[in-house]
């Protein structure tokens, strides 16, 4: 964080949406709603699992997790985006992009490795169900959890301590809604080789072990699943894993298209609309495809309402 004499930047400007300043309002209010609806259905997700028993179990565990990283990751960009939205000068200064970037990092990363840990906890519990709750131990649960958080802490600090220890001298107009890492070290006037080698060796280790992890799970639950003999059989057991694998193909999908396109066939405005949809987007879905794919979910809402 130290800058020394040479920097003069001592904030950025996040340009945000300025193709559209004619659309603010209208950004404004659907970006409010997606909050609003993010924020609300994963805090009932949380509180439905917490005040029904029959939700205590590993996977439930895991998905109040999940629906507390969305409305941590969302909640680290949107305010700051609405507040810009209105705002004919939409600053932020160092200190408070450094922590924007951390935020999203961290929990961007503790979300890929929940989605794999929760891929797992699908395979131990259709293909070893009669060990299931022996090997998906109350201590196992809090161990993998840690692990994802630990892995995001990790990352986050490589990224942002590598990003804001660089020179900014000059320009200071960041072409995004947030303080992504690529948009703010075009900025600097640093030599960011080193900066752009461990973003992608990171995301890469990121996204290849989480999508290793998650095929070989779903790959031994289609098997074990084609040895069912009854129709029925064979769409209760998969029916369990429908709504996760759908989130799954959501938030790798869009993390891909972002991060693994040439850079000719990126444009600023395709960036903003998939860092759109991964930042507010995903998180406002999960809840939604949770519950309306997931029976013991509805039936505990039902109930709860009842």
């Amino acid at each position: 964080m130290e800058r020394g004499n040479y920097s003069l930047v001592t904030e950025f400007v996040l340009l945000g949406f300025t193709d559209y300043p004619e659309l603010q309002n209208i950004l404004f209010v659907v970006f409010l709603i997606i909050y609003a609806i993010t924020l609300v259905g994963n805090l009932g997700i949380i509180l439905l699992i917490r005040v029904n028993a029959q939700l205590h179990t590993p996977m439930y565990f895991f998905l109040s997790q999940l629906s507390f990283v969305d409305i941590c990751y969302s909640s680290s960009i949107t305010p700051k985006l609405l507040t810009d939205i209105l705002s004919e000068v939409k600053v932020i200064s160092f200190s408070a992009c450094a922590a924007q970037m951390y935020l999203f990092v961290m929990f961007v990363v503790a979300e890929s490795f929940l989605l794999a840990v929760m891929a797992y906890d699908r395979y131990v519990a259709i293909c070893n169900p009669l060990l299931y709750t022996v090997v998906m131990s109350r201590k196992l649960c809090v161990q993998l959890i840690l692990g994802c958080y630990l892995w995001g802490i990790l990352c986050a600090l490589v990224h942002t301590c590598s990003a804001f220890r660089l020179f900014f001298c000059g320009a200071n107009l960041v072409k995004h809604f947030f303080c992504d890492i690529s948009p703010v070290l075009s900025l600097s006037c640093s030599d960011t080789h080193i900066n752009k080698l461990l973003l992608f060796i990171f995301a890469t280790f990121v996204e290849t072990s989480t999508l290793i992890i998650i095929l070989m799970s779903y790959t031994f639950i289609i098997a074990s699943v084609l040895r069912i003999r009854s129709n029925e059989g064979k769409y209760k057991t998969f029916s369990t894993c429908t709504s996760h694998f759908t989130a799954i193909i959501v938030f790798h999908a869009t993390i891909l298209f972002k991060y693994c396109q040439p850079n000719a066939s990126h444009s600023q405005n395709t960036d903003i609309i998939a860092s759109v949809f991964y930042t507010m987007v995903i998180p406002m879905l999960n809840p939604l495809i949770y519950s309306l794919r997931n029976r013991e979910v509805n039936v505990a809402l039902k109930r709860l309402v009842g």
